[in-house]
């Protein structure tokens, strides 16, 4: 067949179908277009051929599928407004292929489109649960980034608002981060919360807790194994935690914990930023950020031997010292009521919780910190009768704690008084044998003139006296 026919077959075939096409050349010029498609865009062939598709297309991607020489299908695509004939008809399913020569070039851009009513429908029905899809999508990712956002933690004492500003401020680096701190004093909220608000909040946190895992695991579940690399070993093998968060952060949980032989594998990654899976030959690199933790003391378990100096200085080059819960005073009434109010939200109740309580909670001393807190929220708020918390719905350590609080307070009280009441009296002796001279009565009693001045008046002794 003579190649001038196949213009007359493909001119019928752009007459018979429903759907609209065009062609381009690699510099976007219009080589065709057929009817269909000009009633669509309101526009004529002679508009079209010979010019540049963007006249008639401004949005096209038409020339980048030619340069980058790809094909897209099934696309949605939008017109720019009053590109269209009618208004409300801007939307269109388009597949645009590149179209090469027999040497592989690229010389034209070809797309088909399909805009009978029908076809139109469906691809609106799909733009807007594509919509939808990606509304709850932003608001699962607002969701999730305000729950590790630093604006969302609770806390307002000045030490714990320095901590946190100094985490806001390492959040922008790529520097390893050592937390410490007791256990239960929110580290792995802080090592979330820097991951989400460092460069690589998008890609993955992935954590892992040292002191978890069986010794003979640790290694596999660190950093991989081949498929048939040992016994029980899954088909295909298995990718460790290093490479799920490669580009993203991992959080080694506990790291005082991990084995001291296991260390020096750890080590050897974070100098040389690549990974080995076992039973493989081949190195893997990675990307990744470290951030540990642990409520142990690794500079006694370097001095000791049981954790590497190298990889203790690795691991500390920035410290976050978490603080335990009796340090922050001024926010546990602010815990306990967080606590209380998800617990009214989740089982639709109006619980609240006495003075007298809240004070017992604020001057308890909390070993187990902010974890301890709640659970006793919890326990409280199950036991708890007359929709408010009281004493008695405490538990009874706590109460006695207090008790004895206030009897040491009262014995410091009373013995602060009994001390203040003799060294009133012994200046104004001091003062009498010296008849109301007060730099001698300072020199028999040893102290400075005005010092003596401020205890005068501190003990509001008259001048009477002297």
């Amino acid at each position: 067949m003579k190649k001038e026919n196949y213009k007359y077959i493909f001119d019928e075939i752009l007459k018979m179908t429903d759907d609209g096409f065009i062609v381009v050349n690699k510099d976007g010029i219009v080589l065709d277009i057929n009817d269909q498609y000009c009633d669509f865009l309101g526009r004529s062939k002679e508009e079209a051929i010979g010019h540049s598709i963007l006249n008639i297309i401004s949005n096209s991607k038409m020339l980048d599928i030619v340069n980058k020489k790809y094909r897209d299908e099934g696309m949605i695509h939008k017109f720019v407004e009053g590109e269209t004939k009618e208004v409300s008809n801007d939307f269109l399913l388009v597949n645009r292929s590149c179209v090469f020569d027999e040497d592989g070039e690229a010389i034209a851009g070809v797309a088909q489109v399909k805009f009978r009513l029908q076809t139109l429908d469906s691809a609106q029905k799909l733009m807007r649960e594509y919509s939808e899809l990606q509304f709850y999508k932003e608001e699962y990712k607002k969701v999730e980034s305000n729950r590790h956002s630093f604006n969302a933690m609770i806390g307002k004492s000045k030490s714990f608002m320095k901590i946190k500003k100094s985490a806001m401020k390492f959040a922008k680096t790529d520097f390893p981060i050592l937390i410490t701190g007791e256990t239960g004093t929110g580290k792995e909220v802080f090592a979330q919360s820097i991951h989400k608000n460092s460069t690589r909040g998008n890609k993955p946190m992935v954590s892992i807790n040292c002191a978890a895992i069986p010794y003979e695991l640790i290694e596999s579940e660190l950093f991989g194994y081949e498929e048939g690399s040992f016994t029980g070993a899954k088909k295909g093998g298995k990718p460790g935690k290093f490479e799920l968060a490669d580009g993203g952060t991992i959080f080694l949980d506990e790291i005082g914990d991990m084995p001291y032989d296991m260390q020096s594998k750890l080590l050897r990654v974070l100098q040389e930023n690549e990974i080995e899976k076992i039973g493989s030959t081949k190195t893997i690199p990675i990307d990744v950020r470290v951030i540990a933790a642990t409520r142990q003391d690794l500079q006694a378990m370097v001095k000791n031997g049981t954790f590497r100096e190298d990889l203790y200085y690795r691991l500390n080059v920035v410290n976050i010292e978490m603080l335990p819960l009796r340090e922050r005073k001024d926010d546990i009434s602010l815990f306990a009521n967080y606590f209380l109010d998800k617990l009214n939200c989740k089982y639709k109740s109006l619980i609240s919780i006495s003075d007298e309580a809240l004070k017992c909670l604020v001057n308890y001393n909390w070993p187990g910190n902010i974890r301890e807190l709640e659970n006793v929220v919890k326990s409280a708020f199950a036991s708890c009768e007359d929709m408010i918390i009281d004493l008695s719905d405490l538990p009874s350590k706590m109460v006695s704690y207090g008790d004895k609080n206030k009897q040491r307070e009262a014995g410091e009280k009373k013995l602060k008084t009994l001390v203040d009441n003799y060294e009133a009296l012994l200046i104004k002796e001091a003062l009498k044998r010296n008849e109301g001279k007060v730099q001698a009565a300072a020199k028999e009693l040893g102290i400075h003139r005005s010092l003596l001045y401020k205890k005068i008046e501190k003990y509001e002794i008259t001048h009477q006296v002297y």
